[in-house]
């Protein structure tokens, strides 16, 4: 065997390992507790228990992959120690971003949502917080919210956490639910599991939407 081939496989054996690793260190996070309730084609009625996320509005972003990355680096930021107390948070997943206005209040597996001031983002803080004891953020552009336990349409998706894919599985999602007279409340959000390193076949990313009921 040449020693090209070797090093290929040796490389190879690294990219592996590390993907592995990845995928792994994602699973043992913490994510929002949830029970599947029904399953209907592509899509997954989940109800979600109550929890508590960190959360920053990104102003005038210039397009959707744009507040993302800004909005992450903002929660980042706050569980890394910016915060009172200087406290170290444990990451979560999702990063979530969702679709909002003007007419939801700012408050607190990422989510990140696009509003007539701009896109929301935002981590679901440890199961260990509650309103009284979570950190307060130093940054006044992150707040801390309670997101109380709903009944949620989940579509999920392999692939990049893209803006293009976000519209395309939405589009799906809300048609799904129209085909079932099942009316959304609130906006949709999107959710990213894995980080950006992992393969595109490997990521898990998800659409999802309160709903007011359970299909028939």
């Amino acid at each position: 065997m040449s020693v090209l081939i070797k090093a290929a496989l040796v490389i190879g054996a690294l990219l592996l390992a590390a993907v592995v690793y990845a995928v792994f260190s994602v699973i043992r996070l913490e994510k929002p507790a949830y029970r599947v309730i029904d399953e209907r084609g592509d899509i997954e009625y989940r109800q979600y228990e109550p929890y508590l996320v960190s959360e920053t509005v990104i102003e005038q972003a210039r397009d959707y992959n744009t507040a993302g990355t800004e909005g992450f680096r903002r929660l980042f930021r706050y569980i890394s120690g910016a915060n009172a107390g200087q406290a170290k948070i444990s990451m979560t997943v999702p990063v979530a971003q969702t679709e909002s206005s003007q007419k939801i209040a700012m408050t607190a597996p990422v989510q990140q949502t696009e509003a007539a001031e701009g896109w929301r983002v935002a981590f679901m803080l440890p199961s260990e917080y509650t309103l009284e004891s979570a950190p307060q953020p130093t940054d006044k552009r992150v707040k801390i919210r309670a997101v109380p336990g709903r009944l949620v349409a989940v579509l999920r998706y392999s692939g990049r956490w893209t803006e293009r894919d976000y519209m395309e599985k939405r589009a799906a999602l809300l048609e799904a639910l129209k085909k079932e007279s099942i009316t959304p409340v609130g906006e949709v959000q999107s959710a990213q599991y894995t980080p950006p390193s992992t393969p595109s076949f490997l990521r898990r990313n998800e659409v999802l939407v309160e709903v007011d009921r359970l299909p028939e």
